[in-house]
């Protein structure tokens, strides 16, 4: 087996996701583009490449347990795993989801997406996680996950969005379970909020990409006596 340390990012066709595998690869790392359209995840391949990376393809669709099973198996070695890959599900004005009126289909697609997604895929991937000398998962999440934060009148967090918020609480409470279960096991798990990014997913409003892959980044490469089972943003601890 090569010395070379494996990272899969899910949802890493464009975004936020293609930026944490850039940046993975310009550190050395071999990096499968987990990605729902295959042609979208070779296109994005072949750019990486074009640029030097050392990156490969994956077909995944976290939603499906054959896909994440079958993208499993196209595995030999992982050594990282970012969960990237997730929905808001349909907002009404003003990135609103009016927790009176909610679509339960939508809060159904979210939440297959954004926790059980990362439920599957972590689950598939831990046989091969468990093989690596230096395991990292980074789930990432989202300040308004925050209850602490939801509940502060002070507090600024943005528009009620009752379908995505909620997911993001659960993303981080599974986080700190999976970090509890593993101690002892070498396996790090964080969550990380990257803030605000200019992606498609935010229609192009916040910051560059480039700025929100740094946190994932460094939990991704953390030291073996690093932190496990935290919430951060570049400026630190989030509060639950």
């Amino acid at each position: 087996m090569s010395d070379t340390k494996t990272a899969l990012v899910t949802g890493a066709n464009k975004g936020l996701g293609y930026e944490i595998a850039a940046g993975l690869a310009a550190r050395g790392y071999r990096v499968a583009i987990g990605a729902r359209d295959r042609a979208r995840g070779e296109a994005a391949v072949k750019t990486l490449r074009a640029a030097g990376a050392d990156a490969f393809a994956v077909a995944l669709d976290v939603t499906d347990d054959r896909s994440v099973a079958e993208a499993a198996g196209r595995l030999d070695r992982l050594d990282v795993l970012v969960n990237n890959a997730g929905i808001s599900g349909e907002m009404g004005p003003g990135w609103v989801q009016d927790p009176t009126t909610l679509d339960l289909d939508v809060v159904r697609r979210v939440v297959d997406t954004n926790v059980y997604g990362v439920i599957r895929v972590t689950n598939a991937m831990l046989p091969l996680l468990r093989r690596s000398p230096s395991p990292r998962i980074v789930n990432i999440s989202s300040s308004v996950g925050s209850l602490t934060w939801q509940a502060d009148p002070a507090i600024e967090v943005g528009p009620i969005m009752a379908a995505y918020s909620p997911t993001k609480s659960y993303l981080n409470a599974i986080t700190v379970h999976y970090a509890r279960q593993l101690t002892g096991t070498g396996i790090l798990i964080n969550a990380a909020c990257p803030g605000l990014v200019a992606t498609d997913f935010t229609g192009g409003q916040g910051r560059p990409v480039q700025e929100a892959a740094a946190t994932p980044i460094r939990l991704a490469t953390l030291p073996d006596n690093g932190p496990t089972g935290t919430f951060v943003n570049d400026d630190g601890t989030i509060p639950w």
